[in-house]
């Protein structure tokens, strides 16, 4: 964005306007993991259920009679059963079965560092587990819904009333998931927070990424990923010092209604200038746009004005009423449709196939700030490595390479996970786990640079939904018993190596600028593979041959040594 390419107070703004929100928009999306942390569990003894000699027992002697022993530890949802009427006989201490606990549960706590949380508070556990992967399923698809809700509302409305709206909601929202009395209440609060949640992140995706130059674009979304995993890397910390999940979420709250208040100021976030023109909404392009160049803090902003009102002229020729587009018009589009298809399956199968190297990972760590901290570890990684590969061979060959290594490590472990060593096992499952994430952030990213202006929002809201629907698809294989895991992993490996064929197809983006209109997304060819394209000038925002000078800060400074436009 202008401001992380320089810089100046202004631009300092607007840096942290496109990035200090994803450190809150990530902690109300990692609340998920907390809130919903079954802890270790076992019955509660029930004396009732004893025969008379046993009932003046206490302690581990009453556990020892009252609670199965396994393996592991004590059973987690059976009690012994007695013979009725059993009396003082040798055959009055032998149990005869095991039944459902009758008095509760007793948790071994804290849980994810919470003295209670969603499983403790209506005891989600045994009979009711299933309600647990109910709610994460739940949550993840309002994240789908906020997703597509809010793509819609950014071409219509535009970027930042979007995302300020999507705060605003967040907070009242955030409120009834800390008050929620019932296990109802708090799925369906759960499944709004998520959607309002949803809709700011998407919302600011699109702001940030259209108010950058080509150079810069990769480098600032990144970036912004840094800010995304910091926030969760603050979670446990925060749930640490709340203790309670009730207290955690309105802590959460607390802070998204603090950011709502904030960017509540246009100076944080502007509204993007590039969807303004796109639109044909001309005056209020022209003040964002001039905004931009006073805050460039050179003296050539005189020159920069000159050429801005030239090229706003020229610009107006058309029709001066707004023109906006409809998300269905992507459906009569040929070129823009493919890629959005293949984008969209790529996050699908990025997000849905993580589960399926997670759940190696669960005997060998067994505690939930390990797990947690490596698998936003891997994160950090796979943003890295994205960052410094895909600005220099480009988008689509390393889509192609993590999609591979991806495929790869899935078959490997679906084929051969009994005969190999847990420590190949574990290497397997962290490479998978981080290029699988790379595969997803990759896809939203790529398709946010291949899709048009005009109908970005609502395109990249349906494949961050396609991403979201794959993470929705995990939390069922974790039902215990449950015979789906391998189904799943089955179908997701197949699909993995599927979409190496279909990301051939894909054009590449890298250096060049993002499409304005449809047409402009329908002229966008495939190259070869193996040999880079060339790079086109790092334009400004708006490419004037008219301007006796260059408008270059009202979108980007161009890096030194890019050639200047004459």
């Amino acid at each position: 964005m202008p401001g992380a390419a320089g810089g100046g107070r202004p631009r300092g703004r607007r840096a942290a306007g496109g990035w200090v929100p994803c450190a809150a928009l990530a902690l109300g999306w990692a609340l998920a993991a907390a809130l919903a942390a079954p802890p270790p569990h076992r019955c509660r003894p029930d004396a009732a259920l004893l025969p008379p000699p046993l009932r003046r027992l206490a302690g581990a002697a009453l556990l020892r009679a009252a609670v199965p022993r396994l393996r592991g530890g004590w059973s987690p949802c059976q009690l012994y059963r007695y013979r009725p009427g059993a009396g003082t006989g040798a055959g009055a201490a032998r149990p005869n079965g095991t039944g459902p606990c009758t008095r509760g549960w007793h948790y071994a706590l804290p849980a994810a560092g919470l003295r209670s949380n969603l499983v403790t508070q209506w005891d989600l556990v045994c009979a009711s587990r299933w309600k647990v992967p109910l709610e994460q399923t739940t949550h993840l698809l309002g994240w789908m819904l906020g997703s597509v809700v809010s793509g819609l509302a950014c071409d219509r409305f535009g970027r930042r009333p979007a995302f300020v709206a999507s705060l605003v909601l967040a907070v009242p929202l955030g409120l009834s998931v800390a008050l929620a009395v019932d296990y109802v209440m708090a799925l369906v609060t759960r499944l709004l927070f998520g959607a309002a949640l949803a809709g700011a992140f998407l919302s600011l995706y699109v702001a940030r990424l259209e108010l950058c130059d080509p150079p810069h674009r990769l480098v600032v979304t990144m970036v912004a990923g840094f800010f995304w995993i910091a926030g969760e890397l603050l979670l446990p910390g925060l749930a640490l010092l709340c203790r309670e999940w009730r207290v955690l979420q309105g802590a959460v709250t607390l802070i998204l209604a603090l950011l709502a208040a904030c960017w509540w100021c246009p100076a944080l976030l502007l509204e993007s200038p590039r969807w303004l023109l796109a639109t044909r909404q001309l005056e209020r392009a022209r003040k964002t746009l001039q905004a931009l160049a006073e805050s460039g803090g050179s003296g050539d902003d005189s020159c920069n004005q000159e050429s801005l009102l030239a090229e706003l002229e020229s610009l107006a020729e058309g029709s001066p009423e707004p023109r906006y587009h409809a998300v269905c018009e992507i459906f009569g589009t040929r070129v823009i449709w493919k890629n959005g298809v293949i984008l969209g399956f790529t996050a699908f199968i990025g997000s849905g196939i993580r589960h399926c190297f997670t759940r190696n990972l669960a005997p060998h760590l067994p505690q939930f700030f390990y797990s947690y901290f490596l698998l936003v570890g891997t994160e950090a990684v796979a943003c890295a490595f994205v960052c410094l590969t895909a600005e220099r061979f480009g988008r689509r060959a390393v889509l192609l390479l993590c999609t591979v290594l991806t495929g790869i490590s899935s078959l490997l472990l679906l084929a051969l996970t009994q005969y190999l060593l847990d420590l190949i096992v574990l290497t397997l499952s962290v490479v998978g786990i981080t290029a699988s994430h790379a595969v997803a952030l990759l896809s939203v990213f790529f398709a946010s640079e291949v899709l048009p202006t005009v109908v970005r929002g609502a395109g990249l809201g349906l494949i961050v939904g396609a991403s979201f629907v794959g993470k929705a698809a995990a939390p069922i294989t974790a039902i215990p018993n449950s015979r789906g895991f391998f189904l799943h992993h089955v179908v997701f490996a197949s699909f993995a190596i599927l979409s190496v064929l279909s990301i051939m197809l894909l054009p590449e983006s890298q250096g060049r600028s993002l499409p304005e209109s449809l047409q402009d997304g329908e002229s966008q060819r495939r190259p070869p593979l193996f040999r880079r394209p060339p790079r086109e000038d790092h334009l400004p925002l708006l490419a004037s041959q008219r301007a006796r000078c260059p408008p270059r800060r009202y979108a980007a400074a161009a890096p030194p040594g890019a050639p200047r436009q004459t």
